[in-house]
């Protein structure tokens, strides 16, 4: 049996370079024969980059400028993407595609979710909204008690094995141990890919 080349996906619903990454990843899988493994990475936002109150001017010029670069990219995409109101921490949401996973449903809960929260229409902290995004993306009730245990369990291991891995920020997709982070990373991979032989799909 033929053994299928594995590429790791970690991406955080609240970040806008992994929001724009999504259709690239699509369209790698797409491409090449090779299964895309996504996994939540959720970023501490606070913790490295400082509450909204420990900013100083430089640091917001760097933040306007990476949502006017992100931006540039969704729009190529024809994408909404508004700017969130606060600092959230994305444990609930990324959760969700475990769960979502779990029932077969990802790829409409990650379409509904990045859509959804980048339009503030989803509040990535409540199980209450998260439960019912996922009901809309065809998952059976039960999320919540899913997070309060082995749902919540995993997503945190899952964090602990990404951080020991090397990973620090999304999207970072991973061949064989090798790091490409950043979706505009995406043409470097594919010629690591092309490099190993792996078939494109035709």
């Amino acid at each position: 049996m033929t053994v299928r080349t594995r590429v790791v996906l970690w991406t955080d619903y609240v970040s806008p370079y992994a929001f724009v990454a999504k259709a690239w990843a699509y369209q790698l899988e797409a491409d090449y024969e090779i299964d895309l493994e996504w996994r939540p990475y959720t970023l501490d936002i606070a913790s490295f980059q400082g509450s909204v109150e420990q900013r100083d001017p430089h640091h917001w010029r760097r933040v306007r400028y990476a949502y006017m670069d992100a931006r540039r990219f969704a729009n190529k995409q024809g994408l909404v993407l508004m700017g969130p109101k606060k600092i959230f921490y994305a444990r609930t949401i990324n959760a969700g595609m475990l769960y979502a996973q779990q029932h077969g449903v990802f790829r409409a809960y990650n379409d509904l979710a990045f859509d959804r929260f980048w339009r503030r229409d989803l509040d990535p902290e409540s199980v209450e909204a998260v439960s019912a995004a996922l009901e809309r993306a065809g998952a059976p009730p039960g999320f919540a008690a899913f997070l309060d245990g082995e749902g919540g369990a995993r997503h945190d291991a899952v964090r602990s094995e990404a951080e020991a891995s090397g990973i620090f920020g999304v999207p970072s997709f991973v061949l064989d141990g090798e790091i490409f982070w950043g979706g505009d990373r995406v043409f470097l991979l594919r010629e690591r890919l092309d490099e190993k032989g792996v078939p494109r799909r035709r």
